[in-house]
């Protein structure tokens, strides 16, 4: 383990919140997703942006990422909704304080929170070195993860016309505030973007997980 450790740097990590009510939890992270490829998808794109939350943001229109997009964002949805009903069903016994929270927008609702992570990884694909590492994997090649975003979502459900108000602010300034962080990222750091060695349209393949839980080094050198 040591071995492949010491060839292989960890990846470029970076980590994002987003905030929604349940109605706009697909739109906000839909939004959030596009920007990160905005900056990360080699293919030539002609410029194209969508409103969300009143906030012009970047789109890239390819069918197959917009397609794996809408199905992550799609099951990130479906998880958040399973786990803010049993929430419901399961009230916790304690009552919720909401002096403690007054400033916190994202507390001020009586429960029905939901909690999850979408993550987005690139890859480049390296010529393993070692004869017994192709031998065992079966191939010249393999993918190791360069990059990597989570965005941690949080779900709150609005009760009153007064907590709508305060979770649609909270919603905007988080997404407009999450999109400046994803340009401040890519724009200092740049020296991990491994060179392009391919002709291939897009040269660094992606994946795209929902509530991934950190596996140790084994998903971060990217073998599964």
């Amino acid at each position: 383990m040591s071995s492949i450790t010491m060839e292989q740097h960890a990846p470029q990590e970076f980590i994002l919140e987003a905030f929604a009510d349940p109605a706009s939890v697909r739109d906000v992270v839909r939004a959030i997703l596009h920007t990160i490829f905005f900056h990360r998808f080699f293919p030539s794109l002609a410029p194209h942006s969508r409103e969300v939350l009143d906030i012009t943001l970047p789109y890239v229109e390819d069918a197959e990422l917009d397609t794996m997009i809408e199905k992550r964002a799609a099951e990130l949805a479906r998880e958040l909704d399973a786990e803010r009903s049993v929430h419901h069903a399961y009230p916790p016994s304690q009552p919720v304080h909401h002096h403690h929270h007054h400033h916190q927008p994202r507390h001020a609702h009586t429960g029905g929170a939901g909690r999850g992570n979408i993550q987005v990884q690139f890859f480049e694909k390296k010529r393993r070195k070692a004869w017994y590492m192709r031998a065992a994997y079966g191939g010249g090649d393999e993918e190791v993860c360069w990059e990597s975003w989570t965005v941690k979502v949080t779900v709150a459900e609005p009760r009153t016309d007064s907590e709508r108000a305060k979770v649609r602010k909270a919603m905007e300034t988080t997404l407009l505030t999450t999109a400046m962080k994803i340009v401040t990222c890519v724009n200092s750091h740049k020296d991990h973007i491994p060179p392009i060695t391919t002709s291939e349209a897009n040269p660094f393949p992606y994946q795209i997980n929902v509530n991934q839980k950190d596996a140790g080094w084994a998903t971060r050198m990217g073998i599964y």
